[in-house]
């Protein structure tokens, strides 16, 4: 016959009884244990990610105070990419904003005859996918291990509405990212290959500060086919002018993702078009 819950709790009674006097024997020694915990350790539980994130300096998410941080790391993801893995899809649903936290991303588009059109490589601290429309316009893909915080939009977004600092912060990027943009079109429509690589050497090590080397170290996680992409040239060009950099002394090639630049000066004038 099956027994009813009175009946059986009744059974159980002495078991019950003697665990209660186990654990109250026990109950001083949990409280010293509890007491011996290392000093701060509670601080560190409270501690988020965003707090300890090696990008936060570079990113917009300096801006905010510790509250505001601490409601920002409760909307992120935190994504883990490989090289080749895709981040953003052109055409896909726009849901996500996205905050690189370490590694690269090449940004582009492909033309309908499948060429593509890098439009920009972003590094830690880098922010991506606010200023969309309802579908991405663009394709994101990691050229090297990736760490990014990603989050819904709309949830950003009401973030941004409670928090001026963030609104600002993001304007300011906003502004910056405009220039670079005039900047790119300036460097495609008038200035030669020679000097768009040039150009190129000399202001990728201000667009990954996270990475700082040695004055005058120039760190590349992209190919020379995704130079010559971004740049609007052929590979066999791109290779061709750092030959020529090289042999006439401007820089050194220490290995396919490092270069030196030997004479600032003279590389600065190849791409200001004065030699």
């Amino acid at each position: 016959m099956a027994q009813t819950p009175g009946a059986a709790l009744i059974s159980l009674k002495p078991e019950i009884v003697d665990l209660r006097h186990r654990l109250e024997g026990k109950e001083d020694r949990s409280v010293l244990e509890l007491k011996a915990l290392p000093t701060g350790c509670a601080d560190r539980r409270r501690d988020n990610a965003c707090a300890a994130c090696g990008a936060r300096p570079l990113s917009v998410c300096a801006s905010m105070d510790d509250a505001d941080l601490a409601r920002l790391d409760a909307l992120a993801e935190h994504l883990t990419l490989n090289v080749g893995d895709t981040l953003i899809r052109a055409d896909d649903p726009a849901r996500y904003v996205f905050n690189i936290t370490s590694g690269s991303v090449r940004v582009y588009r492909l033309l309908s005859d499948g060429r593509r059109q890098i439009t920009g490589f972003l590094f830690a601290g880098d922010f991506l996918g606010l200023a969309t429309g309802e579908t991405y316009a663009f394709s994101a893909e990691a050229i090297e291990p990736v760490t990014a915080c990603r989050f819904r939009k709309s949830e950003y977004r009401a973030l941004i509405r409670e928090t001026p600092a963030l609104e600002t912060a993001l304007l300011e990027r906003a502004t910056h990212e405009l220039a670079a943009a005039q900047n790119q079109m300036l460097l495609l429509g008038r200035k030669t290959a020679l000097e768009r690589v040039a150009t190129f050497l000399l202001e990728m090590p201000s667009h990954d500060p996270a990475r700082p080397g040695p004055q005058g170290r120039v760190h590349l996680p992209m190919t020379r086919a995704e130079i010559a992409d971004y740049l609007g040239l052929t590979i066999e060009t791109v290779s061709r002018i750092l030959t020529r950099l090289k042999t006439q002394g401007l820089i050194r090639l220490v290995s396919l993702t490092e270069i030196r630049i030997e004479r600032p000066e003279a590389l600065r004038a190849v791409a200001d078009g004065e030699t």
